[in-house]
Formats: C-alpha cells, sequence, structure tokens
C-alpha cells in the first residue's frame, strides 16, 4: 500500500452534483480531492470526449472548480475505508489511503434493470449504458434501435441516438398515458422542462413513442436479432441491433451504507445541509434520491459549502428553493415512473436473475428470504455484489439491499491523473 495522502476534503463523484460541491469548498480555501472513475469529470450526465462537447453549465462548474484548486483523480474509486475519515483509493491499480476532515458523497445513480427473456443477449443494454457507449464513440449510423423502459431519460437519449443517424425504430414507455398527463401537467410552473421534452420529442418524431408498452423478450444466437414489444393489449416483434432496456434509476449508496449511514428507502438520508448520520460525511445529487442535474448542482452547493464550515452559505435561499423544488419533482418521478406488475413478472423460470453467479429466476423461491437465497443459491454475491441483480430482487421479491461488504469494486491497472482538464 503507498503512503498516505491527506486532504481537507474528499468529494466521490465527480458529476454535476460533485462539480459543485468541489468547486464550493475550494472556493472557500480548502484543499479538495475529488475521486471518480471517469476518464474525465462530468459523470454520467456530462460524459464527453472534449469540452467543446459540454453544456456551458457544465465548463461554468469545471472551470470554477479548476481555478478554485481542486483536484481531480481519473480513473480512480474508494475500496474500502479504515473509518469516517480515511478512505482506501484505487488509483488505477496503486493503492492508497486518502485522510480527510469531510467527505461529500455525490456517487449517483444506477439504471434498474429488471429481468425478461433474452436480457442477458449482447445488444441488449440500459439506457443511459447505450447513450454512454454513443457518448464515447461508438458509431450509431444506420443501427436499427428499439428503446424500452420508464422515465424522462427515454427522451433525451431517443433524440441523440436519432441525431447520430441511428433508426431508432421504436420507444415504449411503461407508465400509462393518464400518469403521463398528470406529470405533464405537474410541471405547470417548471415549462423549461416541459419545452425540453417537447425539443427532445420533435428530434425523433417519425418515430412511433407509445406508453403502456415495455420489452418482453429478446431473441438472437449468440447476439440480439430482434425484441417483441407490448403495446397496449398486442406485441409487436422488431428486428433491431441494439435493444436499450432499464426501468428508472436507483441511488449508489453502497459507500454511505459502508459508512454507517442512515438510509431512507434507497437513498442516503440527509438533513438541511446534506449531512448524513455520520459526523464528517455529506451527500449530494442522485445518491440522496433521483431529481435531476439542476437540484444535484444545488445539493452540491449546499453540500461543499457545509463540509468546508461555510453554514450561512449552505443555508443561502435560492439554493434551498432549488434543492426543495428539485425533491418535489423526484418525488413525482418514483410515482408516475414506478415499475408496473407486469413487467415485475416477465422472467420465465429459466431467465438468467443474477449474472455474475448464473442463477436462474426459477431458482428462488418467492417466500424465501433474502438471506435463505444467498445462502442456497448465491444471488448477489458475485463481483457486482447485487449491484444489478440486487435493485431487481427488491422490486421483484420486495427484499432490501444487499449488505455491503469490501471490496467495493473491482481493482483496476494503470496510473493516475490529478487534473480537472485530463484527456485520458
Amino acid at each position: 500500500m503507498s503512503e498516505r495522502r491527506r486532504v481537507d476534503i474528499v468529494v466521490v463523484g465527480a458529476g454535476p452534483a460533485g462539480l459543485a460541491a468541489a468547486a464550493a469548498a475550494a472556493a472557500r480555501g480548502r484543499r479538495v480531492l475529488v475521486i471518480d472513475q471517469g476518464l474525465r469529470p462530468g459523470g454520467q450526465v456530462w460524459r464527453h470526449q472534449s469540452e467543446a462537447e459540454l453544456p456551458a453549465r457544465a465548463r461554468t462548474l469545471m472551470v470554477r472548480a479548476r481555478n478554485a484548486g481542486a483536484t481531480f483523480a481519473a480513473e480512480a474509486r474508494v475500496v474500502d475505508i479504515n473509518s469516517a475519515h480515511e478512505l482506501i483509493v484505487d488509483f488505477r491499480g496503486r493503492i492508497a489511503p486518502v485522510g480527510t476532515e469531510s467527505i461529500v458523497l455525490a456517487t449517483g445513480a444506477r439504471e434498474r434493470f429488471l429481468p425478461f427473456p433474452g436480457w442477458t443477449l449482447p445488444g441488449v443494454m440500459g439506457v443511459g449504458g447505450l447513450q454512454a457507449l454513443y457518448k464515447s464513440g461508438l458509431r450509431m449510423t444506420g443501427k436499427r434501435i428499439v428503446i424500452g423502459g420508464t422515465g424522462p431519460l427515454l427522451l433525451p437519449v431517443a433524440a441523440a441516438l436519432a441525431h447520430a443517424g441511428a433508426d431508432v425504430r421504436f420507444v415504449a414507455e411503461q407508465a400509462g398515458a393518464a400518469a403521463l398527463l398528470r406529470f405533464g401537467a405537474s410541471l405547470g410552473f417548471s415549462p423549461a422542462k416541459l419545452l425540453e421534452g417537447a425539443r427532445y420529442r420533435g428530434a425523433f418524431l417519425s418515430t412511433p413513442y407509445r406508453t403502456n408498452s415495455w420489452i418482453v423478450a429478446a431473441a438472437g444466437e449468440g447476439r440480439l436479432r430482434s425484441v417483441t414489444v407490448q403495446t397496449g393489449k398486442r406485441q409487436v416483434e422488431f428486428d433491431c441491433d441494439f435493444a436499450a432496456a432499464a426501468m428508472g434509476l436507483v441511488p449508489n449508496a453502497e459507500l454511505a451504507q459502508l459508512l454507517g449511514c442512515v438510509m431512507q428507502d434507497d437513498a442516503i438520508g440527509v438533513g438541511a445541509l446534506q449531512e448524513t448520520s455520520v459526523a464528517g460525511v455529506f451527500a449530494a445529487g442522485e445518491c440522496t434520491g433521483v431529481k435531476g442535474d439542476d437540484a444535484g448542482i444545488a445539493e452540491g452547493e449546499i453540500a461543499g459549502a457545509a463540509a468546508a464550515g461555510d453554514l450561512r452559505a449552505a443555508r443561502h435561499a435560492a439554493l434551498v428553493s432549488r434543492r426543495d423544488a428539485g425533491r418535489r419533482f423526484g418525488a413525482r418521478l418514483a410515482t408516475t415512473f414506478a415499475p408496473r406488475r407486469e413487467v415485475l413478472t416477465l422472467a420465465a423460470p429459466d431467465t438468467i436473475l443474477c449474472r455474475c453467479e448464473d442463477v436462474a429466476c426459477g431458482a428462488i423461491q418467492p417466500e424465501w428470504s433474502q438471506r435463505q437465497a444467498k445462502l442456497w443459491t448465491r444471488v448477489g454475491m458475485g463481483v457486482c455484489q447485487g449491484a444489478v441483480c440486487g435493485p431487481a430482487c427488491s422490486a421483484m421479491f420486495g427484499w432490501q439491499g444487499n449488505a455491503v461488504r469490501p471490496p467495493l469494486h473491482s481493482p483496476a491497472v494503470g496510473g493516475w491523473s490529478e487534473s480537472l482538464t485530463h484527456e485520458g
């Protein structure tokens, strides 16, 4: 293990919330280290090849953090803890403890996958996963794509892929039309969100976008060839090269659990200053509940200021208002786009549930407890430690999230960078 490093504040995650927290804390004279698994700051939301591709808001946050002196560790990840004030970090294969006075968790969220026949075929992936591949440089021209899932993410992904020249053949939203209308009506005080949604829909206007619809099966020999979509009372088969299928997002809270933070449902519980139940540990962004970029940035600003000891700035009325509005929006998201009963029961007995341990759905008895299932089948005990199958099991069987144990991630290899403008 390499020699210890020490900073004032560690921010885990360089998405919108993490960058805002880093900028706020560093601007108050704190030594800030931002740890992120990506090659560049921006997280999943602002994944990019060069800063010129980014929206102005993203560039502004990066410049603020850089000018304030924040340090960014690329392709780095926390694998364990010695205490609430010392993290064990894998800097691309070089393991080193990092001591700190405060931690801001901005670990984001991941996609919820629910099993259906054929979902493990190459070519089937998450909605955000396909977006990430495109942003990383995968050519989409002429690729036949079906998107199925739930939530507002479907629209920008479909729009981006259509703009990239893909043949987006169908977009299936599992929520009902009435629920979407109520959700749209609730945005009456946020016309910008309505206009943004309309602009995205206009980008793939020739593609059917249907409510009460979901992917029920994928087929192919060694690779995806087609998917079957339930739309209303009928089923339609589409030939395709890629299927993007995920049922919303769930917070990444494993590090918070390892630190001993109290959870609220699936998210990290926080107070008025984004403080967790563990002294010196704060949290911001989607890990405290899915609510969108704007609220995540506000939470990051509050958390960064609070971690730096500037409680007056952390209580700034405009920030609190943006944060609270985002939380209300997040509550509406959760209600509108909750997975429906039909998508929870698509798997056949031989459909794989836990990919790491090759456990089929038929191996699980619904009356089992989570502990029974783990002892008898090893479900959730593979290398991802339930990151994929855990949310599915919670939704399908009502189990609580997997118990977290180190290491949190598999080791990486290579060196590491300390530049907020690192370009790989």
